[in-house]
């Protein structure tokens, strides 16, 4: 099992930033690939970001292409989301996700979730 422990979500202003953090333990060798979705209330949870570990490889929702920025730190199995110009409709809960094999955009295909962090943007 991998457990995973989501911090920084906040309220901001829209065109603020904000850094989420997602820490990894437990069977961390099952994390290969580590991302981010987010959940809007009354939504289906889509993907945002994703990393691969070994190589860093990034792969971004074209909605947060050039706003947002994934990136890890092996050495501390955590992966962060810094997210600058935000907008009111990135609203919503935010999620990290690991799996032991390829990214995916389809929530369905991550096997662990951590506990989501609230990111609020007022217009």
């Amino acid at each position: 099992q991998v457990q995973l422990v989501e911090s920084g979500g906040g309220l901001v202003q829209a065109g603020g930033s904000l850094r989420l953090s997602c820490a990894a333990s437990g069977r961390t060798s099952s994390a290969s690939t580590m991302g981010w979705f987010r959940q809007a209330p009354g939504k289906e949870r889509e993907f945002v970001a994703a990393i691969r570990r070994s190589s860093g490889s990034t792969y971004y929702a074209d909605s947060v292409k050039g706003r947002f920025t994934i990136s890890r730190d092996n050495a501390k199995i955590t992966v962060y989301l810094q997210m600058n110009g935000l907008k009111p409709e990135d609203t919503a809960v935010y999620y990290c996700a690991a799996d032991p094999t390829r990214y995916s955009s389809y929530p369905n295909n991550w096997d662990y979730w951590g506990q989501g962090t609230q990111v609020t943007v007022s217009s």
